[in-house]
């Protein structure tokens, strides 16, 4: 990977913040749509947080109760996936691994099915793919699952990536496509002249630009000089790695307690937990034993099984963990990408679109009104005494 270098005072026509799977799309899109001069910055090394800790998940029909418009937002991404792997394989010569086999959500008890039905219900009415199964059906697609899965829903158009492997495509298609990657830099904070963005201050200087994206997930909320009433909370995700000698599964696996994820290379993940502990950024003994338990639930041949590998991430999420997206409706030249909680690496490929489209051909797409920053502001004006 080539990290370039800049002199204080250079300019540029886009400066994106945040060099994750969010940041890294973004300066993509932007240079897909002609020549621009693009900065990207990120405070650490590319792609080496969030994205890089996420199990690279597909799903949103998995955990969805009713249809609305994140949910159709995220199946939109979700059904840009095909051709943006393909592509990202023809642009940097990298296979992102988008696995197509599908996800299942087992269920263990009465409970579980009667929320299982209601699921199957709705989506069946909305005519989405989805197929009921028993627990003898489910065990005949996936050999090693519980005795004591007693039902489960199968949903073939929800995939997976691996995701480090779509931070090495995303990262090597900005180099040659001309971004400017400057990794261990820190933006200080937004350089803002009246009511216009006209550069930022970071760690090794200034850089001006009429237009600032920000995208710098969990640490969004830390650059001086934005809206007070953003606030983006780091939420932690612990994640473990076996490495079974024989395939374990088939589908991405979900229960109502976390998920297995299988691996081309034979490593099958295990998550997650959602812990609000600010930037502690390490796996604990509490959740690594959570997630332990969970997949030998699933798959009760795990519960001996020595751990491969485990790590934790910090997902960045907005007061109602949705994502915030758009321009700033008091700073001109301003836009955000963040806040994308559980759901970056889906949410990827339409977020790259739709800001270069807000910034390049100047569309608004109406996603972009229903994520606005401006509902945070809305709320805390109605908030004040």
């Amino acid at each position: 990977m080539t990290v370039q270098s800049f002199q204080s005072g250079s300019t540029a026509d886009v400066v994106v913040i945040g060099g994750g799977v969010i940041g890294l799309s973004i300066a993509r899109e932007l240079l897909l749509r002609g020549p621009i001069d693009v900065a990207l910055i990120e405070r650490g090394d590319l792609g080496a947080e969030a994205s890089w800790a996420a199990a690279g998940i597909l799903a949103p029909q998995i955990e969805a109760d009713t249809s609305g418009e994140f949910f159709r937002f995220a199946c939109a991404s979700r059904d840009m996936y095909r051709q943006f792997a393909a592509a990202l394989r023809e642009e940097s010569g990298i296979d992102v691994e988008l696995d197509t086999t599908g996800t299942l959500y087992v269920g263990f008890t009465e409970q579980c099915e009667v929320e299982l039905r209601h699921r199957y219900q709705w989506q069946t009415n909305q005519d989405l793919s989805v197929e009921w199964l028993s627990g003898v059906d489910a065990r005949r697609l996936e050999l090693k699952l519980s005795d004591s899965v007693s039902c489960a829903l199968r949903f073939p158009n929800d995939f997976q990536v691996e995701s480090r492997r779509l931070i090495a495509a995303l990262t090597r298609t900005n180099e040659k496509l001309g971004v400017r990657l400057l990794s261990n830099c820190n933006v200080l904070s937004l350089t803002i002249q009246g009511e216009t963005i006209c550069g930022v201050e970071t760690s090794k200087g200034s850089i001006s630009a009429p237009v600032v994206v920000i995208a710098a997930g969990a640490w969004s909320s830390l650059i001086s000089c934005m809206p007070s009433w953003l606030s983006i909370e780091p939420v932690r995700g612990q994640m473990l790695c076996f490495k079974p000698s024989s395939q374990i599964a088939q589908h991405v696996i979900y229960s109502s307690r976390g998920y297995l994820v299988p691996r081309k290379d034979g490593r099958l993940l295990a998550g997650s937990t959602s812990d609000h502990v600010g930037f502690e950024k390490c796996t604990t003994d509490e959740g690594v034993n959570a997630i332990r338990s969970m997949a030998g639930e699933i798959v009760p041949w795990l519960r001996d099984f020595s751990l491969e590998d485990s790590w934790a991430g910090l997902r960045p999420c907005a007061p109602d963990a949705l994502p915030v997206l758009g321009p700033s409706e008091d700073v001109r030249g301003l836009f955000f990408a963040t806040g994308h909680y559980r759901n970056g690496i889906l949410l990827a490929p339409i977020t790259g679109k739709l800001i270069a489209d807000a910034i390049v051909d100047r569309v608004s797409s109406p996603y972009l009104s229903t994520f606005s920053p401006v509902r945070f502001r809305s709320a805390a004006r109605a908030a004040r005494p």
